[in-house]
Formats: C-alpha cells, structure tokens, sequence
C-alpha cells in the first residue's frame, strides 16, 4: 500500500452542471451495472457506470445516463431507495432529494413514461441528512437546521418527530434492525433512537465541535465515524461513549466522513468544498497516514461504491472516481 500517495482521480466522468452531491445506489438493484445518482443547481442525474475493476473487456470506466430529472432548485442530498430495480418489468428507478428550498422531493420513475415526484414540507430550515429505511424502503428519516428529525412515510406524512439541541447533521439507519435509528447533531452529540419506543436509547460524545458529518458502519454496526473540527473520530459502541481513536485530517474544517460498504477498516473525509482544491482522503484503521490523498476542484458530496473500494465525489462539471487497495 502506497504511502502519502497524493493522486489524481482514477476515472472521471463530465456533467452539465456543477455537481453537489452524489451517491452509488447502496442496494443490490438486479443489474450488473452500478446505479449513480448525482445533483447539481436544477437537476438530478441518474445513471450506471461499470469499472475495469469489475469486467476486464472495459478500459477504465464505461457509463450512461439513464434519465435526467428537472429539479429547478440546487439538490442538496440524494437517498436512494431499497425499492429501485432495474431489472422488474416495468424498471423502478426511486430515491429522494433534499433541497435548497428546506423540501424533500420524492421521485418515482420506470424510465420511459411514469415520472413522478411527491413534496415533502415540514422542515422549516435546511436538511442535511436524508435516508431510506433499508429493509422495506417504507420510510424516509430527514435532519435539519431547524434542530428536528422527521420520519416520513411515502404518502408524505410524518410518523415520528424528535426534538434535537443542536443542528441535526447526520442521519443513518440500522442495515437490520429498522426500527434503530442513529442521529449526529452539530454539538458533537450522536444519539441513537428505539422508533418504536420513539425515544433515546444511547448517545455519544465527540467533546469537539462543530460535528458536521457522522456515519455507522454498517459492515460493524458497533463502529461510528465522525468528522468535528480538524479531526476524524471513531467509537466503538460496545467500549464506551467517548472516541476510541481520534486524529486531525483536513486543515480547513473537515466536512464529510463515509464508511467503506466492504471493509470495515477503511472510510474516506473530506475537507470543506469552495476552497480553490479541496482535500479528499482515505484512511485504513491500520494505518498512521492516509492510504490515499486527492485534491478535488471545489468537491462536494461523497459516496463509496456497493462492491468495491472506490469513492466518487462531485466536482465542477465533473464526477471524480478514486480507487485504493484494500
């Protein structure tokens, strides 16, 4: 494994529009290709790339856009449903977006002539966080500025509302057991949620803020990462409440923190976009110094393909593909 290996992305893949936010669809979709969303100032894009990583016979990355989705205001977070398959008859294409407007949109499409999209208001200030339930793909959690956490169902009804302290910045769901939900806030407090006792059962404490990003491993649903400050932090829940390993990584605040879908050693950070090159790394547990740092053109958004230890992450025209070793 390279050490301190600075580098350029693997891949990369052109769009219209500057790219916010971006995520590989993280359930099996019946097909071999991966589906990939990606959002920009008016649209969201969904399309599947494969990898030379995965059939020999490609060079590099083959991908096509499946559908374009008219959004008409800045797409800041995609979740993808459990529901989406590509190879039902009629296909499903389903996922939902958070917006500049403080409204969640739920898209339904078969890519030919059903195109739908449901609104979804409630939130009063901004949403950071957004995801499926992963089992049944029956509800969506959100967290916001407005120091909330919704639960919705698809008819746009909220079925659950818990008050937060802070800003919430961070929402993931238990791979199993659905009626677990983990929620950061930006105070540097995680907490973790019975949904059907509809109340607090653990929480955690980085001791640093602002908390921006937190994610559950869900290879080992015992670890969580976060990033707050300059730092990346890691719990081991059965241990304690408090980081069993913590280390500074990004210079100008640290912004996004994912856990790999295939190893449970290794998750990517991401510096704060906007800066003229923003940093990206990937870090393995077992070692002192980042495995891989890139440096992306305003980047925003990160996400880890389903099989592979690849990351993508949006850019200024452009999504932006890393591969590192396991």
């Amino acid at each position: 494994m390279k050490q301190d290996a600075t580098r350029n992305a693997a891949y990369t893949v052109d769009c219209e529009d500057y790219v916010h936010v971006v995520e590989f669809n993280p359930f099996e979709s019946g097909d071999s290709g991966n589906l990939i969303a990606y959002g920009g100032n008016n649209f969201v894009v969904i399309g599947t790339c494969t990898f030379q990583e995965e059939e020999a016979d490609i060079e590099g990355i083959q991908y096509k856009t499946l559908r374009t989705f008219h959004h008409g205001v800045r797409v800041d977070g995609i979740a993808w449903s459990p529901e989406t398959r590509l190879n039902s008859l009629p296909p499903v294409i389903k996922f939902c977006t958070s917006a500049a407007d403080m409204k969640i949109r739920l898209f339904t499409s078969d890519l030919q002539d059903k195109n739908e999209y449901k609104v979804l208001e409630g939130h009063s200030d901004f949403i950071n966080g957004l995801v499926f339930d992963p089992k049944e793909g029956q509800e969506i959690a959100s967290v916001s500025d407005d120091h909330t956490c919704r639960i919705w169902n698809l008819e746009g009804i909220q079925t659950a509302h818990f008050v937060l302290h802070s800003p919430g910045m961070s929402v993931c769901w238990h791979p199993e057991e659905s009626f677990k939900l983990m929620v950061a806030e930006k105070n540097g407090t995680i907490r973790f949620y019975d949904l059907l006792a509809q109340q607090a059962i653990l929480s955690l404490e980085s001791e640093q803020m602002p908390l921006m990003s937190a994610h559950w491993c869900l290879k080992n649903t015992f670890k969580v990462g976060a990033v707050a400050g300059n730092d990346w932090l890691i719990w081991d829940i059965t241990r304690s409440s408090y980081p069993q390993d913590k280390r500074p990584v990004h210079m100008d605040r640290a912004c996004l923190f994912r856990w790999s879908t295939i190893n449970e050693n290794l998750f990517a950070t991401t510096g704060y976009p906007g800066k003229m090159a923003s940093q990206f790394q990937i870090h393995h547990l077992g070692h002192p110094q980042p495995i891989l740092v890139g440096s992306v053109a305003v980047g925003s958004g990160l996400s880890w393909h389903r099989t592979l230890p690849l990351c993508a992450i949006g850019g200024d025209h452009k999504l932006l593909f890393w591969v590192t070793e396991m």
